[in-house]
């Protein structure tokens, strides 16, 4: 199997992938001025979630004219959770006026009413939460590259290696966000503090991965010492294809168990994870490995000449 031979359709597929989410990047900030819809966990404000029972749930029209009635500066998103409650974001209220839409509720509808969660969170801490995020990515992308690099120090140009995880790790952080642009432009999502949670899991993920190959292109740099290093590492991702493959099947089909049978409350964190493990897979195998090889044959002098022929081992 020649996996490396096909290197530049899997850098286009890639690309493919990637640029319909960059648009609806693009869409969201002419629309709403940022590339994604946040949560409260990001710009301050509060949720409330509540549940009817005793009757039918009142339509949303009759939910946000309480609401506005008790706090009409809130401006209330309201989201359907299953078929009898609903979350509502809004502008900070506090615990008092929340009392009192709950109150003017259940009067006006009769029907009872359960509070599921009620939170605020203040503008300047959801603007610390967004700074911190930018900077765990950040750190988390520095960190790896200077491990991966000390890690690696054994070979040929380690550092290659370190930039290679990167750029696997960056393609997963923008197909994440491209996905994460499309679901909240097409169905109202907003990034939450547990999107967030899903991206980290995703770089780790994939960074995980990319290890895995590259471990066996170092062990097999000392046994196969007269092959190119092109064969060297089609040689190396086919030895390790069926691990990680394997691998990240079981996460995958239990990801995708909890997105079909896990409830609302999580089905936007198990989605972005569940399409971030997959997008991981797939970069460390057709992307990571094969940027080794573009790199050590410094291909970008001969990008407009017919490649040599690859030899499988």
């Amino acid at each position: 199997m020649n996996i490396i031979k096909n290197r530049y359709i899997y850098f286009l597929i890639s690309l493919l992938v990637i640029i319909p989410g960059i648009v609806f990047l693009i869409l969201n900030w002419v629309k709403i001025q940022a590339p994604l819809p946040l949560a409260i966990d990001f710009t301050g404000g509060s949720l409330l979630e509540v549940q009817f029972t005793g009757g039918a749930r009142p339509s949303v029209e009759e939910v946000k004219s309480v609401f506005l009635e008790m706090a009409p500066d809130a401006a209330p998103v309201i989201q359907s959770l299953g078929e009898d409650a609903y979350a509502i974001r809004s502008k900070t209220i506090d615990d008092a006026t929340k009392g009192k839409i709950v109150a003017t509720l259940q009067e006006k509808t009769g029907i009872t009413i359960d509070v599921l969660t009620f939170s605020s969170v203040s503008p300047s801490v959801g603007a610390e939460v967004t700074r911190a995020a930018g900077f765990a990515i950040l750190a988390a992308a520095l960190f790896i590259l200077g491990y991966i690099s000390y890690a690696f120090r054994g070979v040929e140009h380690a550092f290659r290696y370190g930039v290679a995880a990167v750029a696997a790790m960056l393609h997963d952080v923008l197909v994440v966000l491209g996905v994460e642009a499309i679901l909240a432009y097409t169905l109202g999502w907003e990034a939450d503090a547990l999107f967030l949670t899903a991206l980290l899991t995703v770089i780790g993920f994939s960074v995980h991965d990319s290890i895995v190959v590259f471990d066996r292109v170092r062990e097999n740099s000392h046994v196969y010492r007269r092959i190119s290093y092109e064969t060297l590492v089609n040689h190396s991702i086919v030895q390790t294809l069926d691990r990680s493959i394997n691998t990240q099947l079981t996460v995958l089909f239990t990801l995708f168990a909890l997105a079909l049978f896990g409830g609302d409350s999580i089905k936007h964190f198990v989605i972005i994870l569940l399409v971030g493990i997959f997008s991981g897979t797939y970069s460390s195998i057709f992307n990571a490995a094969p940027i080794l090889v573009v790199w050590e044959n410094q291909e970008w002098k001969t990008w407009f000449r017919k490649p040599a022929e690859t030899s499988s081992l």
